[in-house]
């Protein structure tokens, strides 16, 4: 009997030993912060998570987003990096100078990140780009390539392969005096009802809504209530088209440096297809390249795969 109790005690203590052992081999998240920083006269509202002293992630939102979009990815990547993810000049919490005042182009907001970055003091990092954080990103990229460790682009548009005509003219002539993406269509867009149906639940199947956050459009929509919110994100369609005039000097960049590249792309996207994300391949051919069976918000689908496939490329090109 005695024999018997001892046995016990000592399977008990060696599973517990193990126990504390294996937990201890689970890297757990860092308490993500809310921080801002003045740059450039404009509040910059961010959240950041991880150790400064490991490798920075930069996470770019696109529209009609803000950094609230990487909610689910940033604790899973704040176990092993730094991560900082800013509001765009005009979204989120960040600033909305009046844009009646001054004029909302993609100049501006990657000037505003560029900023921060300097503010924070950020020399190098790896950069994660959606849709409209793009054409934000590769201009803060073009700045000095050399600091940037590696690009993921999710639905991050590039090529002109990616977009169909309807939507090369849109882009192209928005805003223009008699065109039909006149202000009034435009305003449109950024309607409650468009931003829920035509962005979010748009490339769901009509029995796997559940899927989708409403924290991600009610977010989105706080942020868009008065018509001057509204305005900036339409003088950025208007602005657009500089995006596009751009690609082949992103192309340039992309074939000349060859960045480490993590294409993780919503193959059931209409807006960015998938046509898009092949396209990279012609100019970084070592892409680490995936179509997720997703949409345009790959991420608010996705956010477990996304982050299992970039832990595994950071890791690879620390």
């Amino acid at each position: 009997m005695k024999n018997s109790i001892i046995l016990c005690m000592f399977i008990f203590i060696v599973g517990c030993s193990h126990n504390v052992k294996k937990s201890q081999l689970i890297p757990l998240p860092s308490k993500t912060v809310y921080r801002t920083e003045v740059v450039n006269g404009h509040k910059m509202f961010y959240r950041e998570a991880g150790d400064k002293s490991k490798d920075t992630v930069l996470l770019l939102h696109g529209y009609p987003s803000s950094s609230h979009t990487f909610r689910e990815l940033i604790p899973v990547l704040s176990s092993q990096y730094h991560v900082i993810a800013p509001d765009n000049l005009g979204s989120g919490f960040s600033a909305k100078p009046n844009p009646n005042k001054i004029t909302y182009t993609f100049d501006l907001l990657a000037n505003q990140i560029e900023g921060l970055l300097k503010k924070k003091n950020i020399k190098k990092f790896f950069v994660y780009m959606q849709d409209f954080g793009a054409p934000v990103g590769y201009r803060v990229i073009l700045n000095d390539p050399s600091r940037v460790k590696g690009i993921i682009a999710q639905n991050a548009n590039a090529y002109l392969d990616g977009l169909t005509k309807k939507r090369i003219e849109f882009f192209m002539t928005a805003g223009d005096e008699g065109s039909v993406y006149s202000d009034d269509r435009l305003f449109k867009i950024v309607t409650p009802k468009s931003i829920i149906n035509t962005q979010y639940l748009r490339d769901i199947d009509k029995d796997k809504t559940y899927i989708m956050s409403p924290d991600s459009w009610t977010h989105d929509l706080a942020f868009l209530k008065t018509k001057q919110e509204r305005k900036i994100q339409v003088q950025l369609f208007k602005d657009y088209r500089t995006n596009l005039n751009a690609y082949p000097v992103w192309q340039k960049y992309l074939r000349e440096h060859n960045p480490p590249t993590l294409i993780a792309w919503g193959k059931k996207d209409p807006a960015f297809m998938a046509a898009g994300a092949e396209a990279y391949l012609r100019d970084v051919p070592n892409a680490d390249f995936h179509l997720l069976d997703a949409g345009h918000f790959a991420l608010e689908e996705k956010p477990y795969v996304i982050a299992e496939l970039m832990l595994s490329f950071l890791k690879k090109h620390k």
